[in-house]
Order: C-alpha cells, then structure tokens, then sequence
C-alpha cells in the first residue's frame, strides 16, 4: 500500500481502523465519524429537497420475505441468517409459537416495499418517493475485503420512487439531475454512464424486460446521457444506469444506479388504485447516490490525497496560541468559532507554533488559525491556509469569511 491508499490515510488522519475481531467492518473514530455525518448530513439534505422522504427499516427480517421478494435464491449464500427460533411476543398479540428463520439484510429494496404497502394508495398520491441510510450485511468472502472499499457491514444511500409506466421518464431526469449535481460538489467531473441489460439469471418473462429496458433507455436519452450498453449486468429484476466517477488518479468507481424493476412490486404485492378504479401494479426505481457511505469514503479519501474540500473536512479548523498568555484569547475565538458552526479545535499545548502547524498539516486540517499579543490587543486572528497563505482579520470578518469558505454546497 502507498502513502495515498484510504487504509493508510485513515491510520495517519485518525478517521477509523479494522481489526481481526471485527472482520469487515469499521471502527469509526470521532474525526473519522465526524466525515461520515458530514457526508451523510450533505446526500440527506439533497435527497430532501429533491421531493425524497427519509424511513428508517428494520436490520433483521424474516428469511421468508428474502425468498418471496428472489434475493434468498440470488444472494442467499451471502446472507447472515440466524437458526430457527420460537419467536412470542404477548405485547404485539402473538400468544403462540411463531417460527422464524431471521436474516440480516443484504439491501434495504423490499422493506421499502412493506412501507408502501401500508394502506391504499391512489394514483393521486405517485410518485412516492422514500430515502433511507439502510445499513446492511454481506458476508463477502476475506478475500475480497479491502478496508473501506468492500467490508460485509455497510451502510446504502438507499431510495426507491413508486410511479406509473407514464412518470418514468420524469422520475429518471429528475434522478439524473441530482446525481450530476452532487458528483460536481464533491469534486467529480467526469462521469460515465452505461445502460446493463437483462443477466442470465433473471426474474420476470421476456416482454417485461424488453419493455423495462426500453423505457430506461428513453428516459436515459431524455436526460441528455449518453451510454454505453453493458450486456448482462442488469439487476436480476431489472436494468440499470451505472453512473461511473474518475477520480484524480484516473481510476473509474461505479456509484450511483438507477434501476428500473417491474418484478419486485409484484412479488410483494404492491399495487395501487388507477384512474379507472382498478388495482394496478406499480412501477418501483431504485436509487442510489454514492452506493456504500463506507466505499464512497475511501473513494473521496484517495480522489483528494487525504486533503479534503473544507466543507467536507472532519476538522475545518485548528486555533493556535503562539504562547501561554495567549491560551485564554485562543479559547474565546475557539467558542465563536464553534457558535457558529464552524467545525474547530484548540490547540494550547506548551509547544512551539512550529510544532503546531507541524501536526495541523500531519492531520490535514485545512486552516490553522495562530493568535498571540497583537491579535488579542487588535481584536484579531492570523489565518492559514494549506499553501502558507495568511490573512489577518477581525474576528468578525474572520467567521464571516471562515462560514463562507466552509460553506457547504446546496441547491
């Protein structure tokens, strides 16, 4: 592994670590979290203002669910399944042995379903539209583990658009649009998109898929994409754009997918009441925006050599007092600071600035803030950035100009 490997970075900038008792999966220290909900706080406010409401779903469900909905057959060796057990439960009514075999899910796609599912929808109420941080398991082979990138615990940008045949292409646009706009705010300007096709191992009859695919690829066209056919590499219940980042390195990430499924609404029954009173299957797209929280992480880690954008860094932030005099100023701009939503730390140890500055750039930190007499008499603090470039200003203008640099992009 190189200096710019994520494993590497997230040792030295103290993000996260795995060890050999937890195979997989990811110790998230508080800079490391701290990135992690910053990324989170960004797709979630983006899904909402793009007409998404966010649900929360179970982790453990039924064995049964998995086999009606096909993902037992597909991705049952995959799949974390508890033995049989007899389940009661006097405060939900059930006063008898009720047997289940329960399996950690591997997707969040048919709980989102059973959410649907709950009371009789009209035609008047779609597009539906539902958003979840779903956090799953697969037991991936140790082989295949490579820290962040593929782990067997995992959390999904998870959302799924219940629609009519005739809102697909709105629905698809619509998706498109976001995606591209996120993409850009994270620092990705090159993306590629390839149409996958109907696999080998399918679900659903052939006039199904020929009319699934035809209508992704007309919205496809619709949203200005252009694509490459992958032949083969759709979902088992339907065929998907695969959106692919190039990072800074020129290395392709397939992230984002929009999948469109005509099979897995009728296998769980979902259905809603048309324009002329008739039950009617809904059509279901799956979304997703980064893929895996923990996967795009690493991505982001690596595309930016550890230093990323300021709005994205875990720590913005670091204030230095050049000497002990000086601590107690330090701390009141360290309050301002974070009064105003500014992500800052304090650094007063008994070591020279130098030193200072020495382990803010070891952190990556993006702006280290030095005081010392003059700022504490004038009423103002020395900012510098990654380059050594420094500004003195009011604290005012200072946090005027600190919000402004860390602001983080919207709509």
């Amino acid at each position: 592994m190189n200096d710019s490997d994520h494993r590497i970075l997230g040792s030295n900038l103290d993000l996260f670590h795995q060890q050999h008792e937890g195979p997989g999966m990811v110790f998230w220290h508080p800079r490391g979290w701290a990135l992690y909900r910053v990324l989170e706080d960004y797709v979630r406010m983006r899904m909402r203002r793009a007409g998404f409401r966010e649900i929360r779903t179970p982790q453990l469900l039924a064995r049964a669910l998995w086999e009606r909905s096909g993902h037992w057959d597909k991705f049952g060796s995959q799949m974390y399944a508890l033995p049989e057990r007899s389940m009661i439960d006097p405060s939900a009514g059930v006063d008898h042995d009720d047997a289940l075999a329960l399996c950690l899910k591997p997707m969040s796609c048919p709980c989102h379903v059973q959410v649907f599912n709950q009371g009789l929808r009209s035609y008047r109420e779609l597009p539906i539209r539902y958003s979840e941080f779903g956090a799953c398991h697969r037991d991936e082979p140790s082989g295949s583990l490579e820290g962040l990138k593929r782990t067997r615990a995992f959390v999904q940008d998870d959302a799924h658009v219940f629609c009519t045949k005739s809102q697909i292409e709105n629905e698809v646009v619509r998706f498109c649009e976001l995606l591209r706009a996120v993409y850009a705010d994270l620092g990705f300007s090159s993306v590629t998109v390839a149409l996958a096709t109907r696999p080998i191992q399918r679900a659903g009859d052939e006039a199904v898929w020929d009319q699934a695919e035809a209508s992704l690829a007309a919205a496809a066209r619709a949203a200005g994409l252009e694509f490459e056919l992958s032949e083969g590499e759709g979902a088992f219940y339907g065929p998907k754009l695969e959106f692919k980042l190039s990072d800074s390195r020129g290395r392709e990430w397939q992230c984002g997918t929009i999948q469109l499924d005509f099979v897995l609404p009728e296998r769980l029954s979902a259905h809603f009441i048309n324009a002329e009173n008739v039950r009617e299957t809904p059509v279901m797209v799956h979304h997703a925006v980064l893929g895996s929280m923990e996967r795009f992480i690493a991505i982001l880690l690596e595309h930016y050599d550890g230093w990323l954008p300021v709005w994205l860094a875990p720590e913005q932030i670091v204030v230095a007092n050049i000497s002990d005099t000086h601590a107690p100023y330090a701390m009141r701009v360290v309050q301002m600071l974070d009064g105003a939503g500014l992500r800052v730390v304090a650094d007063c140890r008994a070591e020279r600035l130098e030193r200072k500055i020495m382990d803010a750039r070891r952190l990556q930190i993006p702006l280290l803030i030095a005081v010392g007499a003059r700022d504490e008499r004038n009423g103002t603090v020395s900012i510098r950035n990654r380059n050594g470039d420094q500004v003195t200003l009011p604290l005012a203008e200072a946090i005027t100009a600190l919000l402004c640099e860390a602001k983080v992009p919207a709509p």
